[in-house]
């Protein structure tokens, strides 16, 4: 079994050294990577290609070496091909014969040949040769130069014949490892896992930073993707997945900060513990999923005040693409179910949120915010090699419990007051009370524990991630309420 593997256009078109060093990078992330599957799948580098060839007793690994070969990054296309040494044109049409025959009946075909090196013929003398001999001795429908069903692919490479059997599309970009390693903030949504997607495309090393804000099933989810990402796009090189818990930091906004910049100054903390981490791991940038407009705090001018809390290089790779386009990518790398079941955590955005913002405002706003709960955050920092989150991800929390009707148990609803204020919940002949998230884990401790509990908020998301963090702390009487529309006052139906 031998696979042919061509590099992407943008290495071929380096200088010399560039591409030596590109291609020789590729070869040992393929060598590193079909080492896995088995040591005796050979890996041979020259000028213009890759050739992966696995010995017969391997045979049955055909499909998983075409897994890895369309998902490792630096590589335009590959074929799986069959090699022949070269003979004269009646020797070339016996073997393609033995490979393609078959195949041709009621089919239209043409045969193609790119050719590399000195020989006595030329392409157009072997297409014509092997198509009429083609043509002549199998149940083919015809010769057919344009839009045919089946092109019949050759390559001679000096004294070789590769009569190509199937070919694929290759992830393109760079060879990872090629460039230097970033940072990526995710947070387990469509924009964080694209934006991550497309570093690694392009041969950068991209570690993982996660700000908790939703508790253990949250921080579940997200290292699930990571390591899903990791995995399947970027195993040839170890990663580091770091967790910042930053629930408190987010109390501190909502308790202290203006409301209309809530959303600016949370980034800037974010940007703030992720220099002081890039720093630690080496490395010089940080990549983030904003894009343009998408929501209020990505506008340009918040987006460089945000970025002005800091001198360390912010990536955006998404910043001109359309949502559309950015779930159309998920949907293509694999990464849209995740992200679909795990919606952006949006536990601090504002109701009037400012799309302007002004650096003098801001650092005012921020005068008032105690900065030790940003560097305990930064201090109680996990690190993990990204091979060994997954072992985490297999001990998930127990499921938490979803009920349609509150039946006996107390309703806490966790929304922000400002929500809850402006949509208050009213569930007839049921018991209400309101602790908004942030607050919740001191608070909870303060209940009746004899009595149960059902968590609410609009979408369902917060209510289940705070359910299953208490859980993990070791109470049993909490619950989900399933999110419903609730009565309105007539005052704001009108």
């Amino acid at each position: 079994m031998h696979f042919v593997v061509k590099f992407f256009p943008e290495i071929t078109i380096k200088s010399n050294p560039v591409r030596k060093r590109m291609s020789r990078q590729l070869k040992d992330n393929l060598q590193r990577l079909l080492r896995q599957l088995d040591d005796r799948i050979q890996v041979r580098k020259d000028w213009e290609k890759i050739d992966v060839i696995a010995p017969d007793a391997v045979a049955h690994l055909g499909d998983r070496i075409e897994e890895v070969l369309s998902h490792t990054p630096g590589i335009a296309n590959f074929s799986r091909v069959r090699q022949f040494p070269l003979g004269d044109l009646h020797d070339m049409y016996e073997k393609t014969f033995s490979v393609w025959g078959p195949a041709l009946k009621g089919k239209t075909f043409c045969v193609r040949v790119k050719r590399t090196g000195k020989h006595d013929f030329q392409s157009l003398d072997v297409e014509q040769y092997v198509g009429g001999g083609l043509n002549k001795n199998t149940e083919a429908a015809g010769v057919k130069l344009k839009n045919p069903d089946i092109t019949v692919k050759l390559e001679i490479r000096h004294d070789k014949l590769n009569v190509i059997e199937e070919q694929h599309p290759g992830l393109g970009g760079f060879p990872l490892g090629t460039q230097d390693p970033v940072l990526s903030l995710v947070s387990g949504g469509f924009d964080s896992t694209v934006a991550s997607y497309l570093t690694m495309k392009r041969g950068i090393r991209t570690h993982f930073l996660f700000f908790n804000l939703g508790g253990r099933q949250h921080e579940l989810g997200v290292k699930e993707v990571a390591y899903y990402l990791w995995n399947k796009y970027g195993a040839s090189h170890r990663v580091r997945f770091v967790t910042v818990p930053f629930d408190e930091v987010v109390a501190e906004i909502l308790e202290r900060v203006d409301d209309s910049h809530m959303g600016v100054i949370l980034k800037r903390m974010m940007l703030r513990a992720a220099s002081v981490i890039a720093k630690e791991l080496e490395v010089d940038a940080v990549v983030t999923g904003e894009a343009i407009a998408q929501v209020s705090s990505q506008t340009l001018k918040n987006l460089a005040v945000i970025d002005s809390v800091t001198d360390t290089l912010v990536l955006r790779p998404l910043i001109t693409s359309d949502k559309t386009d950015i779930i159309r990518t998920s949907r293509e790398i694999g990464t849209e179910e995740f992200a679909a079941n795990m919606p952006e955590y949006c536990g601090v955005i504002s109701v009037k949120p400012t799309t302007r913002a002004k650096i003098e405002k801001v650092e005012s706003e921020e005068n008032r915010f105690d900065f030790t709960v940003l560097d305990r955050a930064i201090s109680n920092r996990s690190i993990q090699n990204i091979d060994e989150v997954i072992e985490e991800v297999d001990g998930q929390a127990p499921e938490v419990e979803i009920r349609e009707e509150p039946g006996n148990a107390m309703v806490i609803d966790i929304r922000h007051p400002d929500e809850e204020e402006m949509d208050p919940l009213e569930l007839e002949g049921c018991e209400v009370q309101t602790i908004p998230f942030y607050r919740l884990n001191n608070g909870f401790a303060q209940l009746d524990q004899e009595r149960e509990y059902l968590l609410y908020c609009a979408r369902g998301v917060m209510s289940r991630l705070h359910a299953s963090h208490l859980m993990d702390e070791g109470y049993r009487n909490v619950g989900v309420l399933r999110p419903q529309i609730p009565h309105r006052p007539e005052s704001i139906k009108k």
